[in-house]
């Protein structure tokens, strides 16, 4: 008979042990082309706990309803579970208020509510957006769409050979023609952790807001919305262990109140006639439509999941697999890191000399092992380094050394295919 283990309740704290973690996350149990699956694409998206997965069963089984809408036992028992997801995420980031958590599909709804329903109204001919050279496409995109409809222009933070931003030049981009700042919390490609606090800091000088994409943030740093000080910050669910299709726009109350809605619809109106439409207080007025319910409950989960957990130790045991994985991977022959940063997130990308990087990864997964090879939704950032395109092994708390081992024994394969 298999054991498995309940979540603690919120607000307990177990051990860590990365270990006796797996035994908490189903997948890792299984195998790939008949060899034990080593899962290493957590940049992507993350593995989901038994706690997460329990409680997605248990809504759709005993909680189904839709919500805010109806007056019997069901739908306002799934209307409280929802509502205290909202609340969950408040405590995740730390905002000041639920109305200031606004649930979305994921950081990229999250950016193109931003853009369209702050930027639309507001970009001007001439206006400046500043985005960061090593920004997802999920925060290049959508300003580049507002940007040429409304004549403004996007300017691009530079960074180094290391993976890091120049934060002289970006002081001297900002100017009295930037009208918003938006910049990775993490970025995936590279791991670099940005001074969001410093790139914050500098553009409230100038009274310029700021919005974060933080979905490879949440994962591995404690979140301070209130302390990091940005106006807007999102994130994904599927990237912090929970499930797929819903996410976080965190906003301050006062910008949010002068934004228009972002979609109209149901729940989002507070009364409606063919010659007006008045709209909902926050955070209502940007939930249009049924929600996903389902999902916000189920990340609700994922958010215990992770608060149950010794960060200091999470942090430690993520600290160790990177330089670990570093050290490894730098002493294979051909082998060449790409993003050295000195502060990093526990993600390591690299080309191999010679080899594509989607037949790196093609010979990698013969052995069980799963990594990301492509461009990551990053090109400008393989445009810079003058590559088409890079493997990356990004870790989680559940990642061991002995899936670094797997890791640089499958690439020594690599190596023997194309020697």
């Amino acid at each position: 008979m298999t054991t498995v283990r309940q979540a603690p309740p919120a607000g307990a704290t177990i051990a860590f042990d990365p270990v006796r973690l797996r035994a908490d996350f189903p997948i890792l149990a299984t195998t790939a082309h008949g060899k034990p699956l080593v899962y290493l694409d957590n940049a992507a998206t993350s593995q989901k706990p038994r706690a997460v997965i329990d409680r997605l069963e248990r809504y759709y089984t005993t909680e189904n309803a839709n919500v805010h809408r109806g007056v019997y036992d069901l739908s306002e028992r799934a209307t409280a579970e929802y509502e205290k997801a909202r609340e969950k995420a408040r405590a995740f980031l730390n905002a000041a208020a639920t109305r200031e958590i606004i649930f979305v599909r994921g950081t990229t709804e999250g950016i193109n509510l931003v853009a369209s329903s702050w930027g639309r109204p507001r970009l001007q001919p001439g206006d400046e957006v500043l985005v960061s050279a090593m920004e997802h496409h999920s925060n290049i995109v959508p300003w580049q769409l507002v940007c040429e409809e409304r004549g403004a222009v996007l300017r691009v933070i530079p960074m180094n050979r290391r993976g890091e931003l120049q934060l002289d030049d970006y002081a001297r981009l900002l100017s009295d023609r930037t009208r918003i700042v938006a910049v990775a919390h993490v970025s995936n490609s590279l791991g670099t952790i940005n001074p969001v606090a410093e790139i914050v800091r500098l553009a409230h000088a100038r009274g310029i807001p700021v919005l974060v994409d933080g979905a490879q943030a949440a994962p591995h740093l404690k979140i301070d919305v209130q302390e990091l000080g940005a106006e807007f910050y999102t994130v994904s669910g599927h990237k912090m262990f929970g499930p797929t299709g819903i996410g976080v726009l965190y906003g301050k109350t006062e910008w949010l109140e002068t934004m228009p809605p972002y979609q109209g619809g149901g729940d989002m109106i507070k009364s409606v006639t063919f010659a007006k439409t008045t709209y909902a207080d926050l955070p209502a007025r940007f939930e249009a439509g049924t929600p996903h319910i389902a999902g916000a409950i189920g990340l609700g989960a994922a958010i215990d999941y992770l608060g149950s957990l010794d960060w200091a130790a999470v942090a430690a045991h993520e600290r160790d697999l990177l330089s670990y994985a570093t050290a490894r991977l730098r002493d294979i022959p051909g082998v060449q890191l790409v993003g050295t940063a000195a502060h990093k997130a526990s993600v390591v990308s690299f080309v191999v000399g010679g080899v594509h990087a989607h037949d790196v990864g093609t010979i990698v997964d013969q052995e069980g092992v799963a990594i990301r090879t492509g461009h990551h939704c990053t090109q400008p950032v393989m445009d810079f380094f003058g590559i088409p395109a890079t493997a990356r092994a990004s870790f989680a708390l559940y990642n061991t050394r002995a899936d670094v081992d797997a890791l640089v024994a499958a690439l020594e394969k690599v190596r023997k295919v194309f020697s």
